[in-house]
């Protein structure tokens, strides 16, 4: 198991929610609400009457094994994964399809990948200012401000004009932390964001996604780091069989699953 303690500090301010304490509701009501959504890869059925509400500033972590469609929740929310039934609102408002609209979505939608998908031919400032210049329309010395602001927050200020190439996996993953957080997301969708990093660098980007929960940005994140569910989450989801079994505070979740599949689970993860 792995857990976080004493990661950089980071400020509040940054997005539309990360300055109510975590928990809390910064602007009232849910931001994120799926009810009965399904979702097929042929025959497979991924995702089975999924039904989740994620209130501002709260962080959701979902766990399970392998297959189970943790993944295809976290990148159905933005639609990277078109659901094939159900729906799928944030900030209250239905998901669109396509279209601008769609694109209007992902801006306020942060996501951080397995692979840390930076632009390899850019510096790091580059890659985290191109999505506010672009999209947001900024201009270049503020959106520099606020990367440079960005970069130092998650520690790697001083690898600014570096490239991708010339960083550890944990920097650029950090990197990719700051990308998103440029563009002043309601929410962060993580999708095991430490999976391919090396066990030492594991630490530097839960600390990052620690800071940034108890700063209250809201958070869904995949991930089979148990110390960061302990220790960062709001409410554990877990999720077999593309079904969401069980739903709980971490406490209640870790010592006290309610159903046979969640204590099998971990039975076999804690015993490590």
């Amino acid at each position: 198991m792995t857990d976080s303690e004493g990661g950089p500090e980071l400020t509040k301010g940054d997005g539309p929610d990360d300055s109510a304490p975590q928990g809390k509701t910064a602007g009232g009501g849910p931001l994120v609400v799926m009810e009965n959504v399904n979702k097929h890869f042929g025959d497979l059925h991924v995702l089975r009457d999924i039904n989740l509400t994620v209130d501002r500033g709260e962080v959701v972590v979902v766990i399970g094994p392998s297959g189970g469609g943790k993944s295809t929740l976290c990148r159905s929310i933005n639609r990277l994964e078109p659901i094939d039934g159900g729906s799928i609102k944030v900030d209250g408002k239905e998901l669109p399809k396509e279209g601008k609209e769609l694109a209007k979505l992902r801006s306020d939608v942060g996501m951080v990948f397995q692979s840390f998908n930076l632009f390899a031919h850019k510096t790091i400032l580059e890659n985290v200012t191109l999505g506010p210049i672009k999209v947001r329309k900024q201009g270049k010395q503020e959106s520099e401000k606020h990367a440079m602001e960005l970069l130092d927050r998650v520690g790697i200020g001083n690898q600014a004009h570096k490239y991708p190439a010339q960083l550890s996996g944990g920097q650029q993953q950090r990197a990719a932390i700051a990308r998103s957080l440029a563009m002043k997301p309601k929410v962060m969708l993580f999708d095991e964001p430490t999976s391919a990093l090396d066990p030492e660098m594991v630490n530097e980007v839960l600390d990052v996604m620690t800071g940034l929960a108890r700063d209250g940005m809201t958070m869904i994140v995949v991930t089979h780091e148990m110390g960061f569910a302990r220790k960062a989450a709001r409410k554990v989801v877990f999720m077999a069989d593309g079904q969401i079994v069980e739903e709980n505070t971490p406490d209640e979740f870790f010592t006290n699953a309610r159903t046979d599949r969640a204590k099998d689970f971990l039975s076999k993860i804690l015993t490590h």
